[in-house]
């Protein structure tokens, strides 16, 4: 009888345990750890970078206006010509902020500022026989841009467009250092240079991809407008064996064409994220 009563006891606690255990693994989530979410990454902060690149333009034109009384001072007529441009390395730095108020919408502003030098020279061919007059012409040593830009993101992506301002230096000259008709030379002799740092605008785009929290890397095309409201004029007195020649200085304008350039760049993000 007492063991009947035992086994009976024992059967009944067996039973409660294994209902306790059930009712346990039941419930949601007891044993489970949560689950934390990925933090999306978001593109609001300042950043400081680097950059290496090449830009290219179209050349220079150089113009031969003449003076007060003669419409050139080579081959009587007023008339152009261009000197080609050597394509030009370009390196510098960038510092921006982007602010992302809502969703994909990325808003920024960036300077930057690099090395680029594009130059190059040509003598005027008007006359087959005369190839003393030397136009040259020099963009650069540096350059600056200030732009706003708007951009799109998909989480670490950013395709953007930037827009605003560019600041070129540039310089020109001609010069003919020849008197010497026999050489086929002209029989005055000038010198003509000046320089001149032109504000202009500056539009392009490029894409970002931030590959790690802090860091990024992107491709960028801008385009530079110089063309036909940056020129430069210089002038100066011709001098031939006898003096000088009449009329008032002779001048030459400068007309520098339009520049593009493209560029990879690493950016280091130090704002918030």
């Amino acid at each position: 009888m007492v063991i009947r009563a035992l086994k009976g006891s024992v059967a009944a606690c067996a039973f409660v345990f294994l209902a306790g255990v059930a009712s346990a693994a039941d419930l949601p989530g007891a044993f489970s750890p949560p689950i934390l979410a990925p933090r999306p990454f978001g593109w609001t902060g300042c950043y400081v970078g680097g950059f290496l690149g090449g830009a290219w333009n179209d050349g220079t034109a150089f113009t031969d206006s003449g003076n007060g009384l003669f419409q050139s001072y080579s081959g009587s007529i007023t008339h152009s010509w261009i000197a080609d441009s050597k394509s030009s390395f370009i390196g510098g730095g960038t510092f921006g902020c982007n602010f992302q108020p809502i969703g994909p919408v990325v808003l920024g502003i960036e300077g930057e500022a690099g090395f680029m030098r594009l130059e190059g020279s040509a003598a005027d061919n008007l006359l087959p026989t005369e190839h003393d007059v030397l136009g040259s012409a020099k963009v650069g040593n540096w350059y600056a841009m200030i732009t706003p830009r708007f951009g799109y993101a998909w989480d670490r992506t950013l395709l953007y467009v930037k827009a605003g301002a560019a600041f070129v230096p540039a310089k020109a000259s001609v010069v003919d250092s020849c008197l010497s008709i026999a050489a086929g030379c002209n029989n005055a002799v000038i010198s003509t240079g000046g320089s001149h740092t032109f504000t202009t605008y500056t539009v392009g785009g490029g894409l970002e991809w931030a590959f790690a929290d802090r860091w990024s890397v992107k491709g960028e095309y801008m385009f530079i407008g110089l063309g036909n409201n940056k020129t430069l004029t210089t002038c100066g007195p011709a001098i031939t064996a006898a003096g000088t020649v009449p009329g008032g200085d002779f001048c030459f304008s400068h007309e520098f064409r339009s520049i593009q350039t493209f560029k990879i760049g690493l950016n280091y993000l130090f704002g918030s994220l």
